[in-house]
């Protein structure tokens, strides 16, 4: 058999008879097949699959993502076809090397963690503090709670009074495979953190078994808390994510991009590996890139 189209058309065939391949999936890996092909008649070379090297399937890749604009998906669904194509040739003994063998596909980019920015998050601060009532009060204390210690919703609900420590500043945190950490606190929120017992004193009475609870005494969960920070959030900013988590990395930016290392960032939110923060440099940089954007007369 002859190299080129009869080679295609007899994998295309094998897959339909011997692997039972459905008639889309079949039309899909000949349209990828046909990319590669016409990619390689563009930079002016014959379809040849036995002289195809490694190089070419890399600079196909390098030509789909920089001029095309194909995704990362998009790209490694076609190298997968050309990987199953050149598989079958093997097979067949058509061709004796794979240039395929040591090609690893482009991995999708990390989605940056969603933060609120400090401008936002000083505005929510000063537009919550005139209310006096239990539910402002908890409310507030949550959101100032999650922004200036980091600590994860799970943590935050599992807190006790013993946990709270206020002659030191510091809360002690269970984290996750129940390491314990301890993270301080300042004046601001120490202050809030007070107002909250007076008023939970005077509202609730007793010993709570959990540090928040609601204005009937019962520990807040999961939906209230959430609830509590998007309600909050949704008065700075109309991004779709308003979160606790998103207060846990607007936390990790603003330390950052107020110049504390990553290895105390990383001792704060309980991360094991410092690989794990270091998303929040990426996150720096491009707050940097976009200042830069905004204010640089020339850009």
């Amino acid at each position: 058999m002859t190299n080129g189209v009869e080679w295609t058309d007899a994998f295309l065939e094998y897959l339909r008879s011997e692997r039972n391949y459905s008639g889309r999936t079949i039309e899909s890996y000949a349209s990828d097949l046909k990319d590669f092909s016409e990619f390689l008649e563009s930079a002016g070379r014959e379809v040849n699959f036995t002289e195809v090297s490694s190089m070419d399937v890399r600079e196909w890749v390098v030509y789909l993502m920089d001029e095309k604009q194909y995704a990362v998906a998009n790209v490694n669904r076609k190298l997968s076809a050309l990987r199953s194509f050149y598989r079958y040739l093997r097979m067949m003994g058509w061709v004796s090397v794979n240039p395929l063998s040591k090609i690893t596909g482009p991995k999708k980019a990390k989605r940056l963690p969603t933060f609120v920015r400090e401008k936002d998050m000083d505005r929510l601060l000063e537009v919550t503090e005139g209310d006096d009532s239990y539910k402002g009060v908890l409310a507030r204390l949550v959101i100032m709670m999650f922004y200036e210690t980091g600590i994860r919703r799970a943590e935050l609900l599992s807190l006790d009074d013993g946990r709270v420590d206020l002659s030191m500043r510091q809360i002690k945190v269970l984290g996750k495979r129940n390491k314990e950490r301890i993270i301080p606190f300042g004046d601001e929120l120490d202050n809030e953190i007070r107002k909250y017992l007076v008023l939970r004193r005077e509202v609730v009475g007793g010993h709570p078994d959990t540090f928040f609870v609601n204005e009937h005494g019962r520990p807040l969960n999961e939906v209230s808390v959430t609830k509590i920070v998007k309600d909050g959030l949704s008065l700075v900013t109309t991004q779709k994510k308003r979160s606790p988590h998103v207060l846990r990395h607007s936390f990790a930016t603003a330390m950052l991009n107020n110049e504390a290392d990553l290895g105390s960032i990383q001792k704060l939110l309980g991360h094991q590996s410092l690989a794990t923060t270091e998303v929040y440099t990426h996150l720096s940089f491009e707050e940097l890139k976009n200042a830069y954007k905004n204010a640089h007369p020339r850009t």
